[in-house]
């Protein structure tokens, strides 16, 4: 059962150096890697070719566009969405491929940081419930090939909370399941704002999602919150 995996990327050339690496090491099977590029200006492409990896442009800087543009190129029967700045679990494969032939047709994993803090490893402790906040992109997601195709993949109208969207699809006509293994995030984001400032977008913007307000709304008010890097 062959395992296409699709990393939305803008400007990662340091995290795919060590991810794509990483995903080839821990796989056993049959698997391809698909880079979807939104317009970097680093050496990201460059990086991932080298590496044995698929490379496709994506017109827009979106990761619903550019994980609907790798969904297209895939050849796998399931599908393994990815952050660049995950580290995925070694037994990634035998997870997914066993959970599928028990009938779960998509699912995530629980996460921790790559750090130390307590309140991170507080956030990160609630990522095992499969519940409203569960599914989002830091989580990564699998899903079969054919329920990924019936559900039309995600809905580029949203430019932010497109994975929120989608696995709340997904969840109304098929079986969800979060893996009781543990992937590793990057604390990026916290590491640049605060633990407050991250807490604090979050709740604003799932609010606002949760009373339909229009996804470019949503992501400039995320944007003016927080800094990136």
């Amino acid at each position: 059962m062959k395992i296409s995996i699709i990393i939305p990327i803008f400007n990662e050339e340091e995290n795919l150096a060590k991810l794509i690496p990483s995903i080839f090491k821990k796989s056993k099977g049959d698997l391809e890697v698909i880079v979807v590029d939104a317009g970097s200006t680093d050496k990201s492409i460059l990086i991932a070719k080298s590496l044995g990896a698929k490379v496709l442009l994506s017109q827009r800087k979106s990761r619903a566009a550019q994980m609907n543009l790798g969904a297209k190129s895939a050849t796998g029967g399931i599908f393994y969405f990815v952050h660049a700045d995950t580290i995925i679990h070694t037994d990634f494969e035998k997870d997914i491929i066993q959970a599928v032939r028990e009938g779960i047709n998509a699912g995530c994993y629980r996460y921790r940081f790559d750090s130390q803090k307590i309140l991170l490893k507080m956030n990160a402790w609630f990522t095992r419930f499969n519940g409203i906040l569960a599914g989002g992109g830091d989580q990564t997601l699998f899903i079969e090939k054919n329920v990924f195709e019936s559900l039309s993949g995600f809905d580029e109208y949203y430019t932010i909370m497109e994975d929120f969207e989608f696995v709340g699809r997904i969840k109304k006509r098929y079986n969800f399941r979060v893996l009781p293994k543990s992937i590793v995030v990057s604390a990026r984001k916290y590491d640049t704002n605060s633990w407050l400032k991250v807490q604090l977008a979050n709740l604003t913007v799932f609010s606002l999602y949760y009373f339909k307000k229009p996804p470019d709304t949503l992501k400039s008010v995320y944007t003016k919150m927080l800094k990136y890097r």
